[in-house]
């Protein structure tokens, strides 16, 4: 698969953990017999959404550019990405499928396929709070916001997320992409399964204990140790919350109240029936 194959998500779903298999899964030649430090992840994965790429492809300082200019240039760094390998290029992603001032955000041209990572909205909400430290009742807010954007800083540019199922129907529904969609859930719930599924997806030959050793390596818990024992660049700055969180389902139960639920609900029923997320009620009442 050469060109780029996409890693998306909402924020808060999985995406580093898949990221994390991925680096475990190709660290060499044979299975490793350790962990790849998380900090190490991006010698396996780019992203789209770091200014220093863009800067760099312009040749002018960071500051000279504007959001416009971001946009712009997104079809050469992402071609450029594309070209940097004669096989699959991995790059993460928070952005929707969509255009923006005309300008596609995931390049056509460039891109060979996309692995998308869905999880229960009800809990990519309680994460996203906890993370960019705000209440419960914004994040989910900010989930049913069609025009929701994670603003530049910190490096990273604007990343346009739209609302959760906007952002999901914008790459499950995107015209002749190539796609392979996993749960969150499903990663810990049958993870041999599901890792097993993209690396089918990814057309490479099975080969179990490789697959099982990344898996092991990759588990929420020795996520969990590395960041406590050496920090994680992606978690916040003013190191205010940690990035792993619980890596759990069904944590929302004892966080969000009926008010919450029942805006995510409205917004985002039919699209959770969808990919199997029933239309529970939370009795923990904290916040409705």
């Amino acid at each position: 698969m050469a060109g780029i194959c996409w890693l998306a998500s909402y924020p808060k779903s999985g995406n580093t953990w898949l990221r994390a298999f991925l680096a475990n899964l190709f660290s060499g030649p044979k299975p490793a017999e350790r962990p790849v430090p998380i900090n190490e992840l991006s010698r396996y994965c780019l992203a789209d959404d770091f200014i220093s790429d863009y800067a760099r492809h312009a040749g002018r300082d960071a500051a000279e550019l504007s959001n416009a200019d971001f946009l712009r240039l997104r079809p050469a760094v992402q071609q450029g990405f594309a070209e940097a390998s004669k096989d699959t290029v991995f790059v993460k992603t928070h952005n929707a499928a969509v255009q923006v001032e005309g300008v596609p955000l995931i390049t056509p041209a460039a891109t060979a396929g996309a692995i998308y990572i869905v999880r229960d909205p009800r809990d990519v909400a309680v994460s996203y709070a906890h993370h960019f430290q705000i209440p419960t009742a914004r994040a989910v807010a900010q989930l049913c916001d069609p025009n929701n954007i994670l603003p530049a800083g910190d490096g990273l540019m604007r990343r346009y997320l739209g609302s959760w199922s906007g952002h999901l129907h914008s790459w499950t529904r995107a015209p002749g992409l190539r796609l392979h969609v996993v749960r969150y859930e499903d990663m810990a719930l049958s993870p041999y399964d599901t890792f097993a599924g993209i690396v089918r997806f990814l057309g490479l030959p099975p080969d179990p204990p490789r697959i099982e050793r990344a898996i092991e390596f990759s588990s929420f818990d020795r996520l969990k140790k590395q960041e406590t024992e050496a920090g994680f660049e992606d978690a916040r700055p003013d190191g205010k919350s940690p990035f792993f969180r619980a890596g759990k389902a069904g944590s929302w139960r004892e966080v969000l109240g009926a008010e919450d639920l029942a805006r995510i609900l409205t917004a985002h029923g039919e699209a959770m029936a969808e990919f199997g997320y029933r239309p529970e009620t939370s009795t923990a009442g904290l916040n409705g």
